[in-house]
């Protein structure tokens, strides 16, 4: 409970406290009341940054959770060769989040990297961008890495679930003249449900929680194009010194987060009860 409490209680009560003071860390802490949370509601960026971050996990909703869904329903289905797919689709969650964020931006470099060096070769070299330095792409090219990182987690744990599943049901499903397809559809993915849904929960919390491939890859740029919470927060506190606003920045994240947290909690409760009853 001391360790507890040293490492999580203090640091969230000191938050709180900091966020009603206008302080650079350094100097005499001058207390300002509630400004700080009302400058936030009228800071530009970072309300877009909650923009950004809704546009991230819609995005990786689909390219981690329901790609990793797709990728468990055909390794599943007994082919040959599945063992060492299921390895090769994993293997990117393995590396550090640093070194696939470097290892991207060779792949989005402009000038020499591999995306527009294989669209130049087969003759679309009108397709080619500067993936990173426009604000049409920056934020969409993040989430396709974020998927190929993460859509092999969620893969692990779908395949898990589906392994669960008794094979009776499936040699009784075949006798009735069920395809693969159909059995994913009306027996795999039913009955792995919860698993989904706590999928979906997962990508939409971490997704607030994202800061490492952001800031490696643009750091908010090109003009705060792909600028997050996080790393909003750490230009606020680190970089132009502001300890006071940015505590009310994190306060207000923390607040959105849980407010998200107990909707879908509360969702997900009714969902249960409905198949229930």
């Amino acid at each position: 409970m001391l360790l507890f409490a040293f490492t999580v209680l203090v640091p969230i009560i000191m938050t709180f406290a900091f966020s009603f003071f206008d302080w650079n860390g350094i100097g005499a802490m001058h207390f300002i009341g509630l400004d700080n949370y009302a400058r936030a509601f009228q800071d530009r960026i970072y309300l877009r940054s909650y923009g950004h971050t809704l546009i991230y996990i819609a995005a990786t909703v689909f390219v981690e959770v329901l790609v990793g869904l797709g990728l468990a329903g055909l390794i599943t289905m007994g082919r040959k060769g599945s063992g060492f797919f299921r390895l090769a689709i994993f293997t990117p969650m393995m590396l550090p989040m640093i070194v696939v964020s470097y290892l991207w931006k060779f792949v989005y470099n402009s000038d020499f990297g591999l995306i527009n060096s294989f669209l130049t070769k087969i003759g679309l070299e009108s397709w080619t961008r500067v993936w990173l330095g426009n604000p049409d792409t920056a934020l969409y090219a993040i989430c396709i890495v974020s998927g190929w990182v993460y859509a092999g987690f969620y893969m692990t744990i779908f395949y898990s679930g589906i392994q669960r599943i008794s094979k009776e049901i499936y040699e009784s499903a075949y006798l009735d003249g069920a395809t693969e397809w159909q059995i994913f559809f009306k027996i795999k993915v039913p009955m792995i449900r919860n698993l989904v849904e706590t999928g979906i929960m997962l990508c939409v919390l971490t997704g607030f929680q994202s800061f490492d491939l952001f800031y490696v890859m643009t750091n908010g740029g090109p003009y705060n194009s792909t600028e997050i919470v996080t790393t909003y927060l750490v230009k606020v506190v680190f970089t132009h010194m502001s300890i006071g606003y940015g505590s009310a920045l994190a306060v207000i994240m923390t607040l959105v987060i849980a407010i998200i947290g107990l909707v879908a909690g509360k969702l997900t409760k009714k969902d249960s009860d409905v198949l229930e009853y």
